[in-house]
């Protein structure tokens, strides 16, 4: 099979929301989970492929190391253009990963120039003057300025990259965008000339996005957010494979949410508003030895099983803080992700068909949990956040910050 394009996320919410951006652009999409081994088989006739790495908040060595082995795979599969997707809210640390691992696949491509933007209008995240927004509020000013591993206190994605590069960076502004498709492709031969390697864009819509795609579509290696994906997928000519599958019913819900970003705590919140049966894990008293995994099985247990339950391991910043300082940043999140990923193996055994999960590093932790390597994209409940499915299970991965307030209640509900 030959591939129309291949996309390298460094998360697997991340991988999921970059692979609804495709299949919205009319490509049928598969998610692979980790980096692809020679027998890893896509499902028949996909126009792109996501390889989702947990390669965020890995050292920058790892990060490039496995993003090159997802490039190589791509490539032996037809890739002829990879798309390396990263969050919305440009979160990274001034040492990578977002600028190693770029100019690790521009120097794999053999490619001088990319273009890099993290806007999703639909979930808020502009970009203007090459400065990040979240909704009305700069980066630095909103909630995502509290990230537990990379907290965000910087707008400016030029000054970001290029504490990451040693290659130049460069900005192409709204007025430019607005001139359309040939202006943009003009500007980034401009900066090409001048040796400029990455180039921030503007992008205050989705059209915006529509004119940075189409600009792009000969560039080895595109760098952005979902919102990028999707115009770039959209300059692909449809091949009509995107298929509306079925939505999931049958079998038992649960949401397992590990996030502790400000909208899961609403979406939470808001469960447990709706008078559904939720359950908060006790993570310092199972980091001192208690079961905690099994108390919390046998909570699940004792529940009706046509409604669906949520178990969370998520807290406010202040909780977080103090979790934190007893047992430090990695631990805590080891110990949550321990936990989560045990209990989404416990559920599948027990009958859950339909799995809500919350939260990056908790969707990696409970995809590895249940080996699982493939699934096919399916519709979103809301942007950003679809229906996977792989043999009878139905599994939402959800972004941290991504949802309407009412996700866990409607997905569940709509879906029996």
């Amino acid at each position: 099979m030959t591939l129309r394009i291949g996309c390298i996320a460094d998360d697997f919410t991340g991988g999921t929301d970059v692979a609804a951006a495709f299949r919205r652009a009319g490509l049928r999409t598969a998610l692979v989970f980790g980096v692809p081994d020679a027998g890893t088989r896509l499902p028949a006739d996909c126009d792109a492929a996501v390889i989702a790495l947990k390669s965020r908040s890995t050292p920058a060595k790892e990060a490039v190391e496995e993003s090159l082995a997802a490039q190589r795979w791509l490539w032996s599969k037809g890739a002829a253009q990879v798309y390396f997707k990263y969050c919305s809210t440009f979160d990274s640390t001034p040492q990578g990963n977002i600028g190693p691992v770029s100019d690790a696949l521009l120097d794999a491509a053999k490619a001088p120039i990319t273009l890099a933007c993290p806007a999703s209008p639909p979930n808020g995240r502009t970009v203007y003057q090459g400065h990040l927004f979240v909704h009305d509020q700069l980066l630095s000013d909103s909630p995502l300025r509290h990230h537990p591993l990379n907290p965000m206190t910087d707008s400016s994605l030029p000054r970001l990259l290029a504490a990451q590069t040693e290659h130049q960076v460069g900005l192409i502004t709204l007025p430019t965008v607005r001139g359309g498709v040939d202006a943009v492709r003009e500007a980034l031969l401009a900066h090409e000339r001048h040796g400029v390697r990455h180039v921030i864009a503007d992008a205050v819509t989705d059209d915006d996005l529509a004119i940075l795609g189409a600009a792009a579509l000969e560039l080895p290696v595109v760098t952005g957010a979902a919102g990028l994906a999707e115009g770039l997928g959209r300059a692909y000519p449809t091949s009509g494979n995107a298929t509306s599958e079925p939505q999931p019913t049958g079998g038992r819900a649960a949401v397992l949410a590990g996030s502790c970003s400000a909208r899961t705590l609403e979406q939470i919140a808001q469960f447990y508003a709706a008078g559904l049966p939720s359950l908060h894990l006790d993570v310092l008293a199972a980091a001192a030895g208690r079961d905690v995994a099994a108390e919390a099985l046998a909570w699940y247990d004792a529940q009706d099983p046509d409604q669906p339950v949520l178990i969370y391991a998520s807290a406010s910043p202040e909780e977080l803080a103090a979790v934190q300082a007893q047992l430090g940043v990695a631990e805590a999140a080891a110990k949550v992700e321990e936990l989560l990923g045990t209990l989404a193996v416990h559920f599948v055994t027990r009958g859950v068909r339909r799995l809500l999960v919350a939260g990056g590093e908790t969707s990696g932790a409970v995809t590895t949990a249940l080996d699982i390597s493939t699934v096919l994209v399916g519709e979103e409940a809301d942007p950003g956040v679809p229906w996977t499915y792989t043999g009878d299970l139905a599994l939402m991965l959800k972004s941290g910050n991504f949802g309407a307030p009412d996700l866990f209640v409607r997905a569940l509900k709509e879906a029996r």
